[in-house]
């Protein structure tokens, strides 16, 4: 039987549910996902659950707030001029609350998100932090298959 360790590669179901119970990714209705181990497909601290697992094993798991995701950083808030957003997309954007707007790294290679916060005169507040940062999280695992 096959045992989950560092860089093993995975075929499993698995489903991420936030704290209102109200799934974020659920494989289970559909194909398994595949990964590898200690690429960053999944967070560091959901893999280190599933090592030392065999294979055919499902399990659930209730993850404290903060664990999965980190803290809520206030640092994360930041305003951000309108004329800088004119600037890097189109100038007759409108923004609401709620939005999530891709903003190019600095090498131009990747991109991050960031979610509208407030509304401002000649700016807007965005929330840099991952969504479920400082919120506990439900991760259920059903192992497929281990290499």
């Amino acid at each position: 039987m096959n045992l989950v360790q560092p860089g093993s590669f995975l075929t499993l179901h698995y489903r991420l549910a936030g704290p209102d119970g109200a799934d974020i990714v659920n494989t289970f209705a559909d194909k398994p996902a595949t990964l590898s181990l200690g690429t960053g497909e999944l967070a560091a601290p959901l893999e280190r659950r599933l090592i030392g697992l065999a294979e055919g094993t499902r399990s659930l798991f209730d993850v404290p707030a903060g664990e999965a995701f980190g803290e809520r950083n206030p640092e994360l808030l930041q305003r951000v001029k309108r004329s800088l957003l004119a600037e890097l997309g189109d100038p007759d954007q409108q923004y609401n609350l709620g939005d999530v707007v891709q903003f190019p790294t600095p090498d131009g290679q990747a991109s991050y998100a960031g979610v509208v916060r407030e509304l401002g005169a000649d700016w807007l507040l965005f929330d840099f932090n991952h969504p479920l940062a400082g919120r506990p999280v439900t991760f259920e695992v059903q192992l497929i298959g281990v290499l």
